[in-house]
């Protein structure tokens, strides 16, 4: 008659099958890596590290534009809101016309400008850059 296995060596999760009492061999395999392997989208168990030590780690990185963070504006907004534009310092009066600073601004090309103007602007687009010189206007970028 062959030896019968005993009830107790059949227990789910009894004995490491000789790796002692196993979490995976114990070896350097299992560790779960070295440095910052395992800071993936839910890296729970380097998180708190992860955030005090590198604040920007999460989140989107990639192209960053200096266009891309600018507001637009049309000609058709520039002339219709030039008297604002003066009332609150942005533009004053010149000899050549009207020098307006829009820095933070992109300039796009819709609507027409009736004044002359000295357009001073973090980028204009190409067809809006044509046609303040056809209309007898300057830019400066």
């Amino acid at each position: 008659m062959a030896n019968k296995r005993s009830v107790r060596s059949r227990i789910r999760g009894r004995g490491g099958g000789g790796y002692g009492a196993r979490k995976k061999h114990r070896g350097k395999g299992s560790t779960g890596g070295k440095g910052m392997s395992g800071t993936g989208k839910k890296a729970g168990q380097l998180r708190t590290y992860v955030l005090k030590y590198f604040p920007n780690y999460f989140g989107k990185r990639g192209f960053h534009s200096k266009i891309r963070n600018l507001d637009i504006i049309n000609l058709k907004d520039i002339q219709l809101r030039k008297d604002e534009f003066l009332k609150a310092g942005i533009a004053k009066k010149t000899a050549e016309g009207i020098e307006i600073n829009l820095q933070g601004y992109k300039v796009l090309s819709e609507g027409e400008l009736k004044d002359k103007f000295l357009i001073k602007a973090g980028a204009f687009s190409k067809k809006a850059s044509e046609k303040i010189v056809i209309l007898g206007s300057r830019i400066q970028e």
